[in-house]
């Protein structure tokens, strides 16, 4: 059974860092593609990064330059860390894993969420 466990969310003021982690288990995590989504109230979920199996990450142009997205295949883990947070970036992150860029039908397995809250 595939289970992303994340970590690391919480409330920060603007232009503040975060980092958040998720941890697989019950999947060959090297071979994974993994990302991040996020859902804000009263917006689409929006697809954040993804890293590839080979370490390959795409990044929404809205974080492109900000956010930076890791992974450590050794611990079934990986990281999203985002730098100079905005209001408009509170919202709940969730964890994915699948093939490819993470799109759906590609997305095999998602988080429960972590919340990340940046006060205007």
């Amino acid at each position: 059974q595939v289970q992303l466990v994340e970590s690391g969310g919480g409330s920060v003021q603007p232009g503040e860092s975060l980092t958040l982690s998720c941890v697989a288990s019950g999947i060959i995590f090297s071979i994974y593609s993994m990302g991040w989504y996020r859902h804000a109230p009263g917006k689409q979920r929006e697809l954040v990064a993804t890293i590839g199996s080979f370490h390959t990450p795409n990044y929404a142009d809205a974080v492109k330059g900000r956010f930076t997205i890791s992974r450590d295949n050794h611990k079934n883990t990986v990281y999203l860390q985002m730098n100079s947070l905005k209001h408009d970036e509170t919202a709940v992150y969730y964890c994915v894993a699948g093939s490819g860029l993470l799109r759906p039908p590609a997305i095999a397995s998602w988080g429960q969420g972590t919340q990340l809250t940046v006060p205007a």
